[in-house]
């Protein structure tokens, strides 16, 4: 089968399905050599585990690869899995939200040109085109997000408009004056972003056509209201994190039907978090990568923690490199109420079913002099949604979330705007037990 290309600009390094399987065991092949020459952390690793180089034969034998860490990352600190002379490194980056020691990855030079034509085929499968003007509402600096959006955009080769995160009085100016036809951010950043344009009724003055949203995960309520509020049609996920390059590895396509991942970058595994064994069709676990060119710093078998499930059959956009859905959260982000396991992506798509329900929410556990524990969780009601209606909404929310997740929650329904706004991540479960 081919795959047909909707990227003319940046298309598959592979052609064929069959050639995309013969092209990543070359690059795995090659990962793990020149990991075991490069790498002293990578050599110890593949000994302890019996493994050499030459043992990796056909894609199957990836599954006898041993797995590494964000641990290791930090206890490897400050050059973790290393792989190229200090020579050959021209930049550094360090991943968001850690504490400790930082999670630092080196890139060399064909690691930047990699990244930057990965995400210019993000661009492309966006519809992106070289008249756009890009505003970017990203951090940046350390983080790989801001460079990594801009890298992209001059790759791709539309202008780009670098204000980072923030700042709604430079963003609105901007985005009327400069006629910013896309908008890349968080989904907090682009939903404080189109309330505030809303706010000041300059719907009909900006010229925004698309919004790219990465670094944390959206619910289909905050997805809707950015469209409605900022009038636009198109939204697009992008998916990424600073061990695996940055931002740029996957989009979604304008079908909105999963990820689309770039495959002949890296294999991608889904993996039950606690076997560490394949899940079943269409069924959610863990995201496991291993790169397949990465010089600097490559990944074998690197746990990312991010849960997802694979997405069968072809894509109506035509390209046919795989998918994945959504970030769905993460298998570190589970809290346990009442011997339940939950998931807040859970949360996430019971609230975003209701009518009457907007996007922001937040989560409050507390244990109580009973010995029991409780969960609260605070849900703005829409805009437009009467006050009078919040007990009926807060009995259709509790019972779906009883039905959904098999634990109780105390609803409180809160007016809209009510909850914070955040420029970069928004904070949702507040976790206040002690035993």
């Amino acid at each position: 089968m081919i795959i047909k290309s909707t990227l003319s600009k940046f298309p598959p390094l592979a052609v064929t399905r069959d050639g995309l399987k013969a092209y990543q065991l070359k690059g795995l092949q090659w990962t793990v050599s020149h990991a075991y020459s490069g790498s002293e952390f990578y050599r110890k690793l593949l000994d302890t585990s019996g493994i050499k180089p030459d043992d990796i034969r056909n894609l199957d034998d990836l599954a006898d690869l041993p797995f590494t860490t964000a641990e290791d990352l930090r206890n490897e600190y400050p050059f973790p899995l290393r792989a190229v002379e200090f020579g050959d490194i021209v930049r550094i980056h360090s991943s968001s939200g850690t504490t400790g020691k930082r999670k630092i990855l080196s890139y060399t030079q064909k690691d930047i040109d990699d990244w930057a034509y990965m995400f210019g085929r993000c661009y492309e499968l966006a519809g992106v085109t070289r008249e756009d003007r890009i505003q970017i509402c990203v951090g940046y600096g350390l983080w790989t997000a801001g460079v990594g959006f801009q890298l992209g955009c001059e790759k791709f080769g539309a202008m780009a408009i670098p204000i980072g995160p923030g700042n709604m009085e430079l963003q609105c100016t901007f985005l009327v004056d400069m006629q910013t036809t896309v908008v890349c951010s968080t989904a907090s950043m682009a939903l404080l972003l189109a309330e505030e344009v809303h706010r000041r009724g300059l719907q009909d003055r900006i010229n925004l056509r698309k919004v790219i949203l990465g670094a944390e995960r959206t619910s289909g309520a905050m997805v809707s209201k950015i469209k409605e509020l900022l009038r636009i049609e198109e939204v697009y996920d992008i998916t990424g994190l600073t061990e695996l390059y940055g931002p740029g590895t996957g989009l979604s396509c304008k079908f909105n039907s999963g990820i689309h991942y770039w495959a002949d970058f890296y294999i991608l595994e889904i993996l039950d978090p606690v076997t560490m064994k394949p899940v079943g069709p269409g069924e959610i676990g863990e995201m496991v990568f291993t790169t397949l060119r990465k010089e600097g710093a490559p990944l074998i078998r690197y746990r990312s923690r991010d849960l997802t499930r694979l997405v069968p059959d072809d894509c109506q956009c035509g390209c046919l490199l795989p998918r994945h859905d959504k970030i769905l959260g993460r298998s570190d982000d589970m809290f346990i109420v009442r011997g339940v396991n939950v998931y807040p992506g859970q949360i996430d798509e019971v609230i975003s079913a209701i009518k009457g329900a907007g996007s922001e929410y937040q989560v409050h556990l507390e244990h109580r002099s009973d010995g029991r524990d409780y969960m609260t969780i605070k849900v703005e009601r829409e805009e437009n949604f009467h006050e009078s209606g919040d007990k009926a909404l807060a009995e259709v929310i509790s019972k779906k979330l009883r039905d959904k997740l098999m634990v109780s929650a105390a609803i409180d329904v809160m007016a809209y705007g009510s909850l914070p706004r955040s420029e970069k991540k928004t904070k949702r479960v507040f976790d206040a037990r002690t035993y």
